[in-house]
This record gives structure tokens, C-alpha cells and sequence, in this order.
């Protein structure tokens, strides 16, 4: 018997062309952890540093209006950037609408006195009573 009787015989060899899911799962679920984990993370806003104090935070019954001035003196009405002029406008439409809602102004301590206190203007001449500014506790500088 030659060679090529020989394998004349019975067993054929098969490729298996299934894909396996098993690593795409794995993969699909560390990206699922990892934007769960950073989600939370991007909904901060602008970054500034605040300045500390020994007050303790004011209970809320509804969400107020957050401007913030970062320490390039951009300043914000909410997540909107906006110049000096635009925010008093802004803030002066949300005054006819809505007159009793408070205000919190967040500034970097960075920030001139000046422009706080201009900002501060704008929105008492907008028309809001209600006026806070957000600070950091003296206990989280321990943290950092």
C-alpha cells in the first residue's frame, strides 16, 4: 500500500468558523465600568477653586441658579458661557419668569473682588432677593 491509500480512509478534518464572544463580552463590559465610573465625574461643570470657610450649606427645597466665574473671569449662568452684558440679560428674563429663585454665585478666589462684586450687581439688579455664595469647607482643604 502507497502513501495515498492510506489516508483514503475515513477522517476528514472540519474548520470551525464560530466566533468567540467570550473576549468581545469582556471587553464590552470593562468599557460599561468605565464609563459608569466617569460618568458621574463629567457633570461637574467648570472648574474653579473655591474659597474656605466655616459656614455650613444651606437646605435647598428647589435647584437654584448656579453662576460661576472661573479663574480666567469667564463667567457662567448654569453651564452657559457668557459675556458680563449676556448674563445680565439672561438673568433678567429668568427674573420675569421666575422672581422668588435663588441664586448661587460661585467664584474662584483668584477671581479681582471687582468683577465678583459687579457680577453680584448684575444680579440684584436683575431682580433676585435671593443671593448665595458657594463656598468650600475648611474640613475637604485637610483632604486635598
Amino acid at each position: 500500500m502507497g502513501p495515498i491509500e492510506e489516508g483514503g480512509g475515513g477522517c476528514k478534518r472540519r474548520l470551525v468558523s464560530d466566533i468567540n464572544v467570550t473576549p468581545l463580552v469582556d471587553v464590552m463590559l470593562v468599557l460599561l465600568i468605565i464609563f459608569m465610573i466617569t460618568a458621574p465625574m463629567m457633570t461637574q461643570g467648570v472648574d474653579i477653586n473655591l474659597p474656605e470657610t466655616t459656614a455650613r450649606p444651606l437646605q435647598q427645597e428647589k435647584k437654584p441658579v448656579i453662576v460661576t466665574i472661573n479663574k480666567k473671569g469667564e463667567i457662567f449662568l448654569d453651564q452657559s458661557k457668557g459675556s458680563q452684558a449676556l448674563i445680565k440679560q439672561q438673568l433678567a428674563s429668568l427674573a420675569e419668569k421666575a422672581p422668588d429663585s435663588t441664586i448661587l454665585l460661585r467664584a474662584d478666589k483668584e477671581v479681582p473682588y471687582g468683577l465678583v462684586v459687579s457680577v453680584m450687581s448684575d444680579i440684584k439688579q436683575a431682580g433676585f432677593d435671593k443671593l448665595g455664595m458657594v463656598t468650600q469647607p475648611e474640613i475637604e482643604k485637610a483632604k486635598r
